[in-house]
């Protein structure tokens, strides 16, 4: 294989312009909710240029579509890349839909180039990843890897009371085969950062070694509200300063362990939320991060003390739950390592970069050995109509996804000996 095989930029950004016109956004977004009309007309779009591609296509019972050009030894489990086309109400162009794109435009490449892989390549899109419109998120791929139940899936209700098995079956894209019995030799999933760190640091690929872990909790402090002026400060059971210090010591806790620990408190309650009421109830959410499971836990573990100390402290009553948990997800060495091996061959700026947001690589991961390639995005800007990426970035990244698939695949041995002769 050589080393100047390249990827068609300006058919890739084509062809990402072109589907981000199905539910385009006047502010130059995207909305094209999961399992809509207009999800059906980018699902049918993406399969259109599979087919044109010579891609045969296989959809799953959670409408899981999987596209897939065969290989010299076509009972190899395929080597697959992929991401998602759903996108948040206030989405952008970009978010899912490169990595489902950027693996169309490296089967347009190999077919140009007339390379024969020995295992088969596929491109996935899996269903309802973004969670906008039917809970819980990454619902393909966490059915796919066993991590829900079909049946949960399929009842899941939007805000209109429709469910996903109704609106798979209504879009067309109710299929066949039991999620999970599709093979995958590896998985490789390219994405826009979603985040700063690439830009900030002038860096064209992000080597994604692994994503965090994520610790979601309720919490509610309970004080007595009162009048604002007669009561003196001294007699105040108020529960917002109560609540506050909590919050702050979520971000003390993150920044007691760089780099990747995160602290966010992103819902506030306050009842009575009256100008001149002391606040008797305060509920918030905390968003713990970080990237295994020793710092996550130890983490939870000084959040916890923290609020035990502050309710003996104050005695007011403070309740805390723990109400989701994704633990970190390491990728594969091998994937992490052709990603790496690909992008100093190309000769691509780069650093690593720990991702603080779900993918479906996530789950994947547990299935098979799997790994992610970031390109930058402007301004670190996702779920927003203004979302932006550069065209070579966007090329860039192909062009490692490439070159990572096929160090899995391999090439068939002669495939590409009359391009070589002519070279």
């Amino acid at each position: 294989m050589p080393d100047t095989l390249r990827i068609n930029g300006q058919r890739l950004w084509n062809s990402l312009m072109e589907l981000a016109q199905i539910g385009a956004t006047d502010k130059g977004g995207v909305k094209r909710l999961t399992l809509t009309d207009l999800d059906r007309q980018g699902r049918d779009l993406v399969v259109g240029w599979a087919r044109e591609a010579g891609m045969s296509i296989t959809v799953d019972k959670i409408g899981n579509v999987f596209m897939r050009r065969p290989g010299r030894d076509d009972s190899l489990p395929p080597v697959m890349t992929g991401s998602h086309i759903d996108t948040q109400p206030t989405g952008g162009k970009f978010d899912g839909n490169y990595g489902v794109l950027a693996g169309i435009e490296v089967v347009r490449t190999l077919n140009d180039r007339n390379i024969v892989t020995e295992a088969p390549i596929e491109v996935a899109f899996w269903t309802n990843e973004e969670g906008s419109r039917f809970v819980p998120v990454m619902m393909g791929s966490g059915v796919f890897c066993g991590a829900f139940s079909l049946e949960t899936a399929y009842a899941a209700q939007d805000v209109e009371g429709k469910t996903v098995r109704e609106e798979l079956e209504r879009i067309g894209y109710l299929g066949s085969e039991e999620p999970g019995r599709h093979p995958i030799g590896a998985y490789f999933e390219a994405h826009i950062e979603q985040g700063p760190v690439l830009e900030d640091a002038d860096k064209v690929i992000g080597v994604v070694p692994a994503v965090m872990g994520l610790s979601w909790y309720d919490c509610t402090v309970s004080g007595m509200e009162a009048h604002a002026g007669p009561t003196p400060m001294g007699l105040r059971r108020d529960a917002l300063q109560v609540a506050t210090g909590i919050m702050q010591e979520v971000v003390a806790i993150a920044n007691r362990y760089p780099p990747y620990g995160r602290g966010t408190v992103g819902m506030v309650q306050v009842f009575p939320n009256s100008r001149n009421v002391i606040p008797g109830q305060v509920k918030f959410s905390i968003d713990l991060r970080n990237v295994n499971d020793e710092l996550l836990n130890t983490m939870h573990e000084e959040m916890l003390a923290f609020v035990d100390k502050t309710q003996r402290d104050t005695g007011l009553g403070i309740a805390i739950e723990r109400v989701s948990y994704y633990p970190p997800c390491p990728f594969h060495p091998d994937c992490v390592n052709a990603v790496r091996a690909a992008t100093e061959k190309l000769g691509y700026s780069t650093m690593d970069v720990v991702s603080g947001a779900g993918h479906d690589a996530i789950y994947t991961a547990r299935v098979a050995p799997s790994g992610m390639i970031f390109v930058p995005c402007k301004d670190g800007i996702s779920h927003n109509e203004i979302e932006d990426a550069q065209p070579g970035h966007l090329e860039a990244g192909c062009n490692v996804l490439l070159h990572a698939m096929l160090v899995r695949a391999g090439v068939a041995e002669g495939a590409m000996a009359g391009e070589e002769a002519s070279a």
